[in-house]
């Protein structure tokens, strides 16, 4: 259940970083209340997880879907780059994410 938790976790910090670019620094209110649940939120399931993984995995893992989503979101909502440099350091991070969970 943690695992699922921190996945969750994960997501929803794909959703607070993506909505970041939405507040236009926290003037629109909307899109800054998104946010900031979505932060809470993220957090929260956060530190349920880690009470049954450990902490360095558990963050790494929460920091690496939070880093691929939003670099992939970053590609599709906003025309970011996509070159082969960068598909290659997001396949790195999930290789790290899927070697600690393997390893945990």
């Amino acid at each position: 259940m943690a695992w699922v938790l921190l996945v969750i976790a994960g997501l929803f910090e794909i959703g607070w970083a993506i909505g970041l670019k939405y507040t236009h620094g926290f003037s629109r209110l909307w899109p800054t209340v998104g946010t900031v649940t979505a932060m809470i939120i993220s957090i929260t399931l956060l530190g349920w997880a880690m009470r049954s993984l450990p902490v360095g995995t558990a963050y790494a893992v929460w920091t690496g879907i939070g880093a691929v989503g939003t670099v992939l979101l970053g590609i599709v909502l906003f025309g970011e780059a996509m070159t082969m440099a960068r598909l290659t350091c997001v396949a790195l991070i999930v290789t790290g994410i899927l070697g600690l969970k393997l390893t945990s």
